[in-house]
């Protein structure tokens, strides 16, 4: 390995600096304050060397002093994590994955939001050399009940919400496929949930299908969805492990950490 690559370094090269990420993250352990006995002891250095650390961090804001001795993670840090959430973008955060979970389905995958009670196209990633493809265009729209990813929202909804949403729309279909029935949606919506994936199996299109994934941001909020469209007898099942594992990358890239 080369050393002086960049991309290959395993630790800071100023020593108090990698002190100072250790403290911060000994710090972050606790939701409380912590005495500078217990942090010296969980970041394994010294009571002096600790306390000078933990001054020049709470001159920075990085760290607070409650009291004298104890010292937690300080408002420093949550303004600048409100400005990296304030520039992560979910289609930036998407893109790449989404060519990726392509190259290996060959098949078009498409990145959608809701809006009101329609879903909206919002990125995809496919090739013209992948043959005969279901192409969503990009600003397209459709009802959330007959899609994989309008499922997902639906599913995240109450079951006032979902009754108020099947008044509002009628549940009108598109093909023999399509759910119109309020209990048929509700059966379908309680799989969703216990899956945590989604399909739309000629409900929209006759001859297409569509599996689907949810991204989540660092609240646990649904925000948008992935999914894979495929002509029918092309849908491959063993592709949802990969779908949901790029949807779930995606999520942490937004700061996602698991439900709460």
């Amino acid at each position: 390995m080369n050393r002086s690559d960049p991309d290959h370094t395993v630790a800071p090269s100023v020593q108090v600096i990698e002190r100072m990420f250790t403290l911060i993250d000994v710090l972050a352990s606790r939701e409380d304050a912590m005495t500078l006995k217990e942090i010296s002891e969980k970041a394994g250095l010294h009571p002096s060397t600790a306390h000078r650390i933990l001054n020049d961090l709470v001159l920075g804001r990085f760290a607070d002093r409650p009291q004298p001795g104890s010292y937690r993670l300080g408002m420093r840090l949550l303004e600048l994590g409100n400005l990296v959430k304030g520039r992560l973008n979910v289609r930036d955060a998407a893109i790449v994955p989404m060519r990726e979970l392509h190259k290996l389905t060959q098949q078009p995958v498409n990145l959608s939001m809701r809006q009101g009670d329609e879903i909206i196209y919002v990125e995809r990633a496919f090739s013209e050399r992948s043959g005969m493809q279901v192409v969503r265009a990009i600003g397209g729209r459709a009802p959330l009940h007959l899609t994989s990813v309008g499922k997902l929202f639906l599913a995240a909804d109450d079951p006032h919400r979902i009754r108020a949403y099947a008044t509002r729309t009628g549940l009108q279909g598109h093909t023999k496929n399509s759910i119109t029935e309020l209990a048929t949606l509700e059966r379908e919506l309680s799989r969703v949930r216990q899956s945590g994936q989604a399909s739309d199996n000629e409900e929209l299109e006759l001859g297409v299908r569509c599996m689907a994934a949810g991204i989540y941001d660092d609240q646990s909020k649904l925000v948008a969805g992935l999914s894979i469209s495929s002509p029918s007898g092309r849908m491959d099942d063993a592709w949802m492990p990969k779908l949901k594992e790029t949807a779930r990358g995606i999520s942490e890239t937004l700061g996602y950490r698991g439900a709460t």
